[in-house]
């Protein structure tokens, strides 16, 4: 997994709906604390601040990485994605790969 640093792009992995901010939305993290929390801040397209949240790390993934500059590639963000989840869930997504891999 990769470690989340300051300026990064975050993916919310969960819905937060008293901040009004849900699964898919992107923020930038403006504060690393020493509990493990991440202070990340969500804003409209005109740079305007929407919300302040601290958040644990298995509440979002890393999708843009300050330190390289890049977008993360989908199999990182795939990667990510699959460290959340049960080992059941794992079946349930390598079962729906394999089957669309029978259908190309």
């Amino acid at each position: 997994m990769i470690k989340p640093e300051l300026f990064d792009v975050v993916e919310l992995l969960v819905n937060l709906p008293s901040d009004q901010q849900f699964i898919g939305n992107r923020g930038t993290i403006v504060e690393c604390y020493n509990d493990g929390k991440y202070e990340v801040e969500f804003s409209n397209e005109q740079g305007e601040t929407l919300a302040l949240c601290s958040l644990s790390n298995n509440q979002f993934i890393v999708v843009w990485q300050a330190q390289t500059k890049q977008w993360l590639t989908t199999t990182d963000k795939v990667t990510a994605l699959i460290n959340f989840l049960s080992e059941e869930k794992r079946v349930e997504l390598l079962n729906f790969a394999l089957g669309l891999i029978e259908k190309s």
